[in-house]
């Protein structure tokens, strides 16, 4: 018999292919061959974002399937994606386990699928064919504890049963008494870019929620100390916390980034004072208008301290090169701005004092990761929800709260950042964290042992 071989499948959003493909790697070095399948859009996203001097790992094979989209049309539409998917996606999956089961020697052929459990018609692709399954979940515990608990919202009147939405816009309600209070308006489905993305969401997740009933496990990114009332409510073998999951730090290994990190940045960290900077980063889909974009530029300016701002292309609507007029002008090397960083390493760094956040699970992790405290500006999804869990129940962050006009200005930007800094406390909560973090995945830890448990028992 040969190596176990995992099929892995992400949803094709680059806050789920990160934390999957460390995954990947970490199967690898337990002795697994993987198949990572991206969507034909993203694989080439992939492959053209790695260093020259990538050397293939021969245990991790990168293949690509069409996702139902024509190539004009908006692959950031998540409600658009998803509608896609399911309609072209089972088929080429299957084409290519049935492939894969009939044309590869005995040794080499599929043993399991890993899916995205928002990718969760795919566990009925693999059990038709054989393939032992689990689900990933690349968010919080507290997102998913919400998705298992929508029957339950809805027959205690907070939710309604067609679309999701509130009942009461605002009610505050508790999933038990040891779990903190959640806003029904933070309910991820309900933070979509329009009602009728929120009503396709949701819909998505009232499948995709019988859909993983026959996994063996649901691993997940995050580990037991972080949200030990959401594990212990959920109270099942089944649930396994890993994380973090964090990439980027294996040197010439793919880490799933779909933009070339500018690594002149670090360079830059390295001539600035120990705790000064302000790191700010807005994930891969966060965007804002020209008004804020040059409302928090004006903001990073009156801190008067170094910062690094991490602006893609598309940030805004309008040419960022535009924008930007004047602001290096005036502060000369006192600030820097990349398209894209290799953020793991910039959290490491000890010029970094914090982290102007949109709040995503992956940034989260990276942050309580390396001790950095929060400023946290959340923008859609479980954003809102994650923003909670920072900020009130960890107490690692401050909120940045948008104005009478939608606007965060530019006097709060910078007086939230004196508040947070000036806060020894915080940074000491924060430090706490990176050890119980850093701990869990040590070997002994909690997320070490779950790791073990859940490859031994895919490894048979």
């Amino acid at each position: 018999m040969g190596r176990p071989h995992a099929l892995l499948l992400p949803l094709p959003a680059q806050g789920h292919v990160l934390p999957l493909m460390e995954l990947a790697h970490r199967m690898v070095s337990h002795g697994f061959t993987i198949t990572f399948i991206n969507t034909h859009f993203n694989h080439a996203r992939l492959l053209s974002a790695m260093p020259t001097t990538y050397n293939t790992n021969p245990s991790i094979n990168f293949i690509s399937i069409p996702d139902g989209l024509q190539p004009g049309d908006d692959r950031y539409h998540v409600a658009n994606l998803c509608k896609a998917l399911i309609t072209i996606m089972p088929l080429h999956l299957e084409e290519i386990i049935i492939n894969m089961m009939h044309k590869q020697p005995e040794q080499d052929k599929p043993t399991c699928l890993i899916a995205d459990q928002a990718m969760a018609w795919a566990f009925n692709v693999a059990k038709k064919n054989g393939l032992r399954t689990a689900a990933f979940w690349p968010a919080s515990a507290a997102t998913f504890t919400s998705i298992r608990n929508v029957p339950k919202l809805i027959q205690d009147g907070i939710i309604h049963e067609h679309d999701g939405s509130a009942k009461t816009p605002g009610v505050i309600f508790r999933l038990s008494p040891g779990i903190p209070p959640m806003n029904v308006n933070h309910l991820f489905w309900n933070r979509q870019l329009d009602s009728e993305s929120n009503k396709v969401i949701f819909h998505c997740i009232n499948t995709n929620k019988d859909s993983i009933k026959n996994v063996e496990f649901v691993v997940c990114n995050s580990f037991y100390e972080a949200e030990k009332p959401e594990f212990d409510y959920l109270n099942t073998s089944k649930i396994l916390p890993i994380g973090p999951l964090l990439s980027c730090q294996r040197f010439g290994k793919p880490a799933g980034l779909f933009w070339s990190a500018d690594t002149t940045c670090k360079a830059w960290l390295d001539e600035q004072d120990v705790n000064s900077v302000i790191y700010v980063a807005f994930g891969s889909l966060a965007t804002v208008d020209e008004r804020q974009f040059q409302e928090l530029a004006l903001g990073l300016e009156l801190t008067g301290r170094p910062f690094l701002w991490v602006v893609r292309p598309d940030f805004t609507g309008k040419a960022i090169i535009d924008l930007l007029k004047g602001l290096e002008d005036r502060i000369g090397g006192r600030g820097m701005v990349v398209e894209w960083s290799p953020q793991q390493e910039v959290l490491a760094h000890p010029a970094v004092s914090c982290f102007m956040s949109h709040c995503g699970w992956n940034s989260t992790m990276e942050g309580v990761s390396n001790g950095v405290p929060f400023l946290c500006w959340p923008c859609f999804g479980d954003q809102h929800l994650n923003q909670t869990y920072i900020c009130d129940v960890w107490k690692i962050g401050l909120k940045m709260n948008p104005d009478e006009n939608n606007m965060i200005t530019k006097e709060q930007i910078k007086d939230k950042v004196e508040e947070l800094l000036d806060d020894g406390e915080m940074k000491k909560r924060a430090l706490a964290m990176k050890e119980i973090a850093i701990k869990g995945i040590e070997k002994g830890g909690s997320s070490f042992e779950n790791f073990n448990t859940f490859i031994s028992a895919m490894q048979v």
